[in-house]
């Protein structure tokens, strides 16, 4: 289950892109994926932004998995 996991801890801001672009089409097959952002509303707004170019499903978490983007399809 660990490899549906990006887990951004410890990621740059400029190294957010490429490794969420890589992560998700490396594992568009094993939908839904989990990334984990933390509270970092710039972290989150850059994922998105990643997310929306790639046309991508997605849902932010809420509550107890707030921090955490939910990505469930490419269209």
């Amino acid at each position: 289950m660990s490899s549906h996991i990006l887990d951004l801890h410890g990621y740059r801001h400029h190294e957010v892109d490429l490794a969420v672009e890589n992560f998700i089409y490396l594992n568009q097959e094993e939908m839904p994926l989990t990334i984990i952002c933390g509270n970092s509303e710039k972290m989150l707004s850059l994922v998105r932004i990643v997310l929306d170019r790639s046309n991508a499903e997605y849902y932010d978490g809420e509550g107890y998995e707030y921090g955490q983007i939910k990505v469930h399809r490419l269209i």
